[in-house]
């Protein structure tokens, strides 16, 4: 399957104008802050930074890597008559990363979460409505990942969702329930970004990324590159962010006398941050090259006839 012309035109223009409302409320964030390093620490999750800016910033972490994903899939749309997986990726995590914010408080949050929400649904309606059967050699299907990187990438990402499952079972245990639901529903509870998913909430679109992303990835499908490098994206950002805090904190030079879970934040940062570089690294390679069609024997499946010798025998 390809994309049509005006299809990937209009998935374009989506796709930026997604981008233009996230960096909208970036510069709004920076320039009620005015530091670049205080805004970038508030999307690392730091508690410290979050207590110090809380009421302050609107935006999070995955409002940057969105504008990053975006501008990314409109330049891929404009390029390649195969985006349809990329835009239906895109379209899909921003749905769920925004939903939340019909629930959310402030009138800013709610038109914000509306506008992305029909932007996102229009993003995979187009993918859908502007796909056509590939009619000839200009129009030759994506080629699969290759069988080793692959497989190698799926290990990766169910590793990734493992993680994420660990850390939400830890959190539900040590929790009160009510704070539990909260995390997945948003609540009065929760003091964070007004933009920003509830944690559980992001937990689960984040197991569901890497699961849909790993099982791609071991069928070799054709969308498998295109949900893999978003998912390797995601697990690449939330390292980096972990990573972030420990260093701040100074848990590595000192990891032997942390605590357990100190000790289980460095690995999962360590793990998102090099894992992540994997995925992309391992996806974004070359593929297995096409099948190539037999051609077609008109003189049968044995070939044309030999031809006669030279200088022809006595009696040919």
């Amino acid at each position: 399957m390809t994309v049509t012309r005006p299809a990937r035109l209009t998935g374009a223009a989506l796709c930026a104008a997604l981008a233009l409302l996230s960096a909208v409320w970036i510069l709004k964030d920076l320039a009620a802050l005015g530091s670049p390093a205080d805004l970038a620490w508030s999307w690392t999750g730091d508690p410290g930074s979050q207590y110090f800016l809380r009421g302050r910033v609107a935006t999070s972490l995955a409002d940057p890597l969105l504008l990053v994903v975006c501008v990314a899939t409109a330049v891929a749309a404009l390029r390649s008559r195969h985006a349809a997986s990329a835009l239906v990726a895109t379209g899909s995590v921003t749905l769920a990363l925004r939903l939340p914010g019909l629930w959310a408080p402030g009138s800013g949050a709610l038109v914000t979460a509306l506008l992305e929400l029909a932007l996102a649904a229009g993003l995979v309606g187009t993918a859908a409505a502007g796909r056509r059967r590939a009619d000839g050699p200009h129009d030759l299907l994506p080629t699969r990942p290759r069988t080793g990187p692959s497989v190698t990438a799926g290990v990766l990402l169910l590793v990734g969702a493992a993680v994420v499952v660990a850390w939400e079972v830890d959190a539900a245990v040590e929790l009160p329930p009510e704070i539990t639901v909260d995390r997945f529903l948003g609540g009065r509870s929760l003091l964070g970004p007004v933009l920003a998913p509830p944690p559980g909430w992001l937990a689960v679109i984040l197991l569901a990324l890497y699961g849909t992303a790993a099982v791609s990835a071991f069928a070799r499908a054709r969308h498998a590159r295109a949900f893999g490098l978003l998912a390797g994206a995601f697990l690449t950002a939330t390292g980096l962010a972990l990573l972030a805090r420990v260093l701040r904190y100074e848990v590595i030079p000192h990891f032997a006398e942390a605590r357990t879970v100190e000790q289980m934040s460095v690995l999962t940062a360590v793990f998102g941050v090099l894992g992540g570089i994997a995925v992309l690294a391992l996806l974004a390679g070359r593929g297995a090259p096409p099948a190539v069609p037999v051609p077609y024997a008109p003189h049968g499946s044995y070939g044309p006839p030999p031809a006669p010798p030279y200088p022809p025998p006595p009696g040919w």
